[in-house]
């Protein structure tokens, strides 16, 4: 069997995004497996890619997965594509690939677009470590549930959000991690109106507020990992210092309240003179 799996990255908005290579093998293959069959027949129209589509989606694809198996065992690959960018990156196609692989076919990742990592790349956020975290819940409850388990993350955080949810969403983002956390906001790359910007999450809030082009298109929202003195919440280290210093001075009680949480003894003195200039 010499079947293979093609995994195959196609443009996130400007169409000469599409590498060579991912050219070369949806022509090759014996059949395409698309999220969306009519989105995609655009793209297979503007390259004249003849190859046969079959619709692969969130719907059909455990379904689909035993006749797209047959067709590699018997010796036809296939290539998956999703609606844009790289496919299982908040796509279908996960069930396929691992199939495939139960399979021994062997699985060709062919790299292209990611929405995700164009937007990290030009945002100016820090980009050594970073993690992925896809779409958050709808319900403003759950998403703000979500969001406090990554409250003290210090990596940088990617999410993409729906258009109609994305001020909602910035919102529950300032309130959790705070209004002064930096976000980079990246919409519609590489399309007619992108656009990329570096500001504070209340900054964000106020520029989608004052101008609602910003809830059109494709979105992803990129925060600012927690810094040393955020990766405790405040609220907890002014708890501790409070009962440290019913008995304690102030410098007693920051150098015991830094041994306790490992943050720097400077930023608990501060917040220790802080506090007793407010009683």
């Amino acid at each position: 069997m010499s079947a293979q799996l093609f995994v195959v990255a196609t443009p996130i908005g400007h169409l000469d995004d599409m590498t060579f290579r991912a050219i070369d093998i949806l022509k090759s293959v014996a059949v395409v497996a698309a999220e969306d069959t009519r989105q995609s027949a655009h793209l297979l129209k503007h390259y004249n890619i003849l190859t046969p589509l079959t619709a692969c989606h969130d719907h059909n694809e455990s379904s689909k997965i035993e006749q797209l198996v047959t067709k590699m065992l018997n010796g036809e690959s296939i290539a998956l594509i999703s609606d844009a960018g790289t496919p299982l990156i908040s796509d279908p196609g996960f069930k396929l690939v691992r199939a495939a692989q139960e399979h021994g076919i062997r699985v060709i990742p062919v790299p292209g677009a990611c929405a995700a990592i164009a937007a990290l790349s030009a945002v100016g956020l820090p980009s050594d470590r970073f993690s992925f975290e896809g779409f958050l819940p709808s319900k403003s409850t759950q998403r703000i549930s979500q969001l406090e388990k990554l409250k003290a993350e210090t990596q940088t955080l990617i999410f993409y959000e729906a258009p109609h949810r994305i001020l909602a969403s910035v919102k529950d983002m300032a309130q959790v991690f705070g209004e002064n956390r930096p976000v980079g906001f990246a919409r519609e790359i590489t399309k007619t109106f992108e656009t990329i910007k570096k500001m504070t999450l209340k900054e964000l809030v106020v520029f989608i507020e004052n101008d609602r082009n910003q809830e059109k298109g494709e979105i992803v929202v990129l925060v600012g990992g927690a810094t040393e003195v955020k990766d405790l919440a405040q609220d907890k280290l002014d708890e501790l210092l409070q009962r440290l210093l019913q008995d304690l001075s102030v410098k007693a009680a920051s150098q015991l309240a830094a041994d306790l949480t490992g943050i720097k003894k400077k930023v608990a003195y501060q917040r220790a003179l802080e506090l007793t200039q407010s009683d």
